[in-house]
């Protein structure tokens, strides 16, 4: 049997900075997760599918963080923060999920947190000079 799949070699993420987030649809599915009042009564594999979209939304836009902040000087206030909300983005992506709506719902606040920093990012970044 052969593949129809090409497996691309890109270490250094080229491909996929040049590919746009779904923003759109993380920002419905975060509204709707945090929209939740009390626990809508989910099974496990469920939660646990939404957590792992969210997971995915969250890195993605952390690397986008992380390449807008690296655009900035090594000292801007912007990027010293923008760093330190990446490592607390980390601690937390690293942590196990669960099959619960609390952990759904934490990983929600992550990404519109990201978004939210990738914005005021993109905004400082525009007014910077290159680094």
């Amino acid at each position: 049997m052969t593949s129809t799949h090409t497996v691309l070699h890109d270490p250094q993420g080229r491909i996929e900075a040049e590919l746009p987030l779904d923003r759109e649809a993380h920002q419905r599915l975060v509204t709707a997760v945090l929209g939740w009042s009390g626990d809508p009564g989910l099974h496990e594999g469920e939660y646990q599918q939404i957590a792992l979209q969210l997971t995915a939304a969250a890195r993605a836009v952390a690397d986008d963080v992380r390449r807008t902040a690296d655009r900035l000087p090594a000292d801007h206030p912007a990027r010293i923060l923008a760093e330190h909300i990446l490592d607390e983005a980390g601690r937390r992506l690293s942590k196990a999920l669960q099959g619960t709506a609390d952990c759904v719902q934490c990983r929600a606040r992550l990404c519109r947190a990201l978004y939210g920093r990738l914005d005021r990012l993109t905004e400082v970044a525009a007014s910077c000079p290159a680094v």
